[in-house]
């Protein structure tokens, strides 16, 4: 096994004996870039090789000598005998959606494609101050609009390296990629409806969303703002809490982070499962779409998806939990409808920067006007996904309709958090820890099978979509293959601010199921 191989904890053990160097585990990682990554990201890749389809491309842009001299730099406090940081030495890719000081930062936008950004957004450089070697930034769907990853103007998009004929999910699938290719050990995404809970599932690794406000989307460019959140992706459960440690906490530059004090989330991971209530619910082990008619269809998942939930369920009963039945969470079935609409809304008028004056794209073209300015270089610089956003966000809030849709959408947001507080209330007649579901209602889906659907794509978040309305944390963890060799990913939900256990349940299945075969198999990409 190759040092990129290896987890977050078994890495910062081996620095710290002098086993290794931040440099070696640096070649290591670049070296497995060279073997799976091919082409990157690019505005002119727009033809396909038979070549392209085996690899994964998982980086817009890789920043070797970035990550290089912060290598050095970790090798040389060791040597000196000062503490490096609690990441020290472990690379670590970001999502290109965060803006880092003097380096490309382009939302996998052709809008955004000359944009150097002038400062580094605050998730990342507590990452920096922290010792981590910043190895590149990996694509994602344009301004983070999609679940697939095949939206991005940067082709080729990333592939999933279990199948690399399949999605890597989406909008943080160049971050799943990275992690489950041995590309980097951690990755920084974010999870608007479930961008970095359902890439993980898809490639199987582990993904967190962290509690609203848990960490600083200061530098982030924006998709949706009330439901943005900064999150970790990481081999395991303990390098996720390894990466929250870090990021977490205030940032005097984003007013909507919380001042809640940050636990020690490795102290707690050890403790065990007993004695928690962990819920299971049947409203998350079916798919509920709605009907011309104003009725609803239901569809029951993969049988194999719902065993993984029911096994884990299982294994968390005998190591002490107590698993709790039938918890109603009888909204969830609103929660994409009402993200279609509040999402869409905050979308557009977030893009509305991007107007050809300020920074990034201008049409070369001849204009008569400001205003032929304006119309030609968004209608060149943006993709589809962001124009149809602008279309819908515009409509669903224009004076008429924002009643009916718009202020509709935020009462929706506000039942679907009372059925969260109902399921978690201390007082409440069910009191639970945790809440356990499956992640995503399918494995990876082939490339092409959903994109241009809109509406079938954005249900891909169902399951994934009503922590975000809540604000409340949210963690996928890996559970076992399906027929065809795709992981499977189950869900933990928690009340606000319990990451700490949700991460501690999360290493308890870890525990539990680190003998199992599936546990041994490895992505095609790596075979």
């Amino acid at each position: 096994m190759e040092l990129c191989d290896l987890s977050a904890v078994e890495l910062y053990r081996l620095l710290r004996e002098r086993k290794t160097s931040a440099v070696e585990i640096l070649q290591s990682t670049l070296e497995r870039i060279g073997e799976v990554e091919g082409r990157m990201g690019a505005l002119e890749n727009s033809d396909l090789t038979e070549e392209d389809k085996q690899k994964v491309h998982a980086f817009i842009t890789l920043t070797d000598e970035r990550a290089l001299e912060q290598a050095r730099r970790v090798d040389a406090r060791l040597a000196a005998g000062e503490d490096p940081g609690a990441l020290a030495g472990i690379p670590v890719s970001i999502k290109d959606i965060f803006c880092v000081k003097d380096t490309p930062t382009t939302a996998a936008s052709r809008i955004l494609a000359n944009f150097t950004a002038p400062y580094t957004a605050t998730p990342v450089e507590r990452l920096e101050q922290s010792g981590a070697l910043l190895v590149g930034k990996v694509n994602l769907d344009e301004f983070t609009y999609g679940s697939s990853n095949e939206s991005s103007a940067f082709k080729p998009t990333p592939r999933n390296p279990w199948d690399p004929s399949r999605v890597p999910g989406g909008s943080s699938g160049g971050s799943a990629t990275a992690v489950a290719a041995g590309e980097s050990v951690l990755s920084l995404g974010t999870d608007t409806a479930g961008s970095i809970r359902q890439p993980a599932s898809f490639c199987g690794v582990v993904g967190l969303k962290p509690t609203y406000g848990r960490v600083s989307r200061y530098g982030l460019i924006a998709f949706a703002s009330s439901l943005d959140c900064p999150g970790p992706l990481a081999k395991d459960v303990s390098g996720a809490a390894m990466m929250l440690q870090v990021i977490a906490g205030a940032d005097p530059k984003d007013s909507t982070t919380a001042t809640v004090p940050v636990p020690d989330y490795l102290a707690e991971l050890e403790k065990g499962v007993k004695g928690l209530r962990i819920g299971l619910s049947p409203d998350y082990f079916r798919i509920t779409y709605p009907t011309p008619d104003g009725g609803f269809e239901q569809q029951p998942l993969p049988a194999e998806i719902e065993q993984a939930v029911y096994r884990a369920a299982d294994l968390l009963r005998q190591m002490g939990a107590e698993i709790i039945e039938d918890v109603p969470m009888p909204n969830t079935r609103y929660g994409i409808p009402a993200y279609f609409v509040i999402s869409r809304v905050e979308a557009a008028s977030n893009l509305h920067r991007y107007d050809g004056v300020k920074y990034g794209y201008r049409t070369p073209q001849a204009v008569a006007d400001l205003r032929e300015m304006y119309r030609k270089t968004r209608a060149e610089g943006f993709g589809i996904q962001p124009k149809l956003r602008i279309l819908m966000g515009m409509y669903v809030s224009a004076a008429q309709y924002s009643a009916r849709y718009y202020q509709r959408a935020l009462r929706v947001r506000t039942l679907i958090r009372r059925d969260f507080e109902q399921a978690f209330d201390r007082n409440g007649a069910y009191r639970l820890d945790a809440l356990l579901t499956p992640t995503t209602p399918t494995t990876a889906f082939e490339m092409a099978a959903v994109y241009g659907d809109s509406v079938l794509m954005q249900y891909a978040d169902q399951l994934t979509v009503p922590a975000n309305h809540a604000g409340v944390p949210g963690l996928s963890i890996p559970a076992g293959l399906d027929a065809q060799g795709l992981p499977i990913g189950i869900q933990l939900l928690g009340a606000d601010f319990s990451e700490d256990i949700l991460l501690r349940i999360g290493r308890a299945y870890e525990i539990a199921t680190q003998g199992e075969a599936w546990r041994q198999a490895r992505p095609r990409v790596l075979a």
